[in-house]
C-alpha cells in the first residue's frame, strides 16, 4: 500500500509538469518556435505519467510508465536536435 505522502508528491509533480508545459506553450505563442512545442508535449506527457502513477497507485517500475517517460525524454531530445540543425534561409 502506498503512503499518502507518496500520492501527494506524485500529484504535486503532475501539477508542476503541467504548469511547466503551460509556460512553454506561452513561449511558443510568442515566438512560434517548434522547440517550445516539443517541450510542451514532453512536460504534459510527464504530467500524464505522474497522474497515472498516483491514480493507479501501483509500482511505478511497470513498463507502461517507462514508455510514457521514454516518449517524453525522446521529445526533449528531438527538440534539442531540431533546434541545433542548420536551417538554410
Amino acid at each position: 500500500m502506498t503512503s499518502d505522502l507518496y500520492l501527494f508528491l506524485c500529484g504535486a509533480l503532475a501539477v508542476a509538469a503541467w504548469v511547466a508545459g503551460l509556460f512553454f506553450l506561452r513561449y511558443w505563442r510568442l515566438t512560434r518556435d517548434r522547440f517550445f512545442v516539443f517541450f510542451t508535449a514532453a512536460f504534459w506527457l510527464m504530467a500524464v505519467n505522474w497522474s497515472a502513477v498516483a491514480a493507479f497507485a501501483t509500482d511505478e517500475t511497470r513498463h507502461y510508465f517507462y514508455v510514457i517517460r521514454l516518449a517524453a525524454f525522446l521529445l526533449i531530445l528531438a527538440a534539442i536536435v531540431d533546434k541545433n540543425r542548420h536551417h538554410p534561409k
